[in-house]
């Protein structure tokens, strides 16, 4: 989860997501090593009065400077597109789970079981307990089993919504008449918050996502409950 005055990301909880954060941190730093050149160049441009007539007009350098800026963006561009085709991979998932989006809560479908679903509601802040999040806590969550491949298929009802889960690397459209997927893979268990990443109306800030991963024993516990109780 987010803290107030945070800089950089949350923390990876899924495979995916920390492929994200290495890539970040590599395009990072390659800006930051050109910046720190090209104020170099800055600085010695101002503060000397010298020149050399080889580098006003010299086919080397001209050279030089076109084949290192088409390197660097080799470098940047070769990671990018393998996570590309990770983030659009999906085999084999363990569990589908359908959401759909409406104004302005959830709704879950369990679609490998019969009867398994339910619509996800903001708590409002007078019914929190003690350590639950303001905006953030919904009546019920997401339950998904830990190290599992997910796939997540995303559909709106009304008005455009974004299933958005940031701690998951998982962000997907829920456009109305259109079924989008989209998969991750939960690393250890915990609870991942989320919200409706697309402007959807009033309360747009008041449809959260929240995905809980447990061990696969405890999940069937409590599709078994969830079941007895429809």
């Amino acid at each position: 989860m987010a803290h107030p005055a945070q800089l950089g990301f949350q923390d990876a909880s899924s495979p995916l997501m920390e492929e994200l954060l290495h890539f970040h941190d590599h395009a990072l730093m390659i800006v930051f090593l050109i910046s720190v050149f090209v104020l170099y160049i800055i600085t010695c441009m101002i503060t000397t009065k010298l020149s050399d007539k080889l580098i006003l007009d010299s086919q080397e350098i001209e050279i030089v400077w076109t084949v290192l800026p088409a390197m660097t963006l080799i470098l940047i561009a070769l990671p990018s597109l393998r996570i590309l085709y990770l983030m659009d991979e999906i085999n084999n998932p363990h569990l589908t789970i359908k959401a759909l989006g409406h104004q302005w809560y959830w709704s879950y479908e369990y679609t490998d079981y019969e009867d398994l679903g339910f619509d996800s509601y903001m708590i409002p802040t007078g019914d929190l307990g003690f350590g639950q999040s303001r905006l953030l806590e919904a009546d019920h969550r997401m339950v998904v089993p830990v190290e599992s491949p997910i796939r997540v298929l995303v559909s709106a009802e009304d008005v455009l919504h974004s299933w958005a889960v940031p701690t998951l690397g998982v962000k997907m459209d829920a456009v109305p008449g259109r079924l989008n997927q989209t998969a991750f893979i939960t690393a250890h268990p915990g609870v991942f918050y989320g919200q409706c990443s697309e402007i959807c109306g009033a309360n747009h800030s008041f449809m959260p996502i929240v995905v809980e991963a447990v061990p696969l024993n405890y999940f069937e516990i409590w599709s078994t409950s969830v079941l007895e109780e429809a």
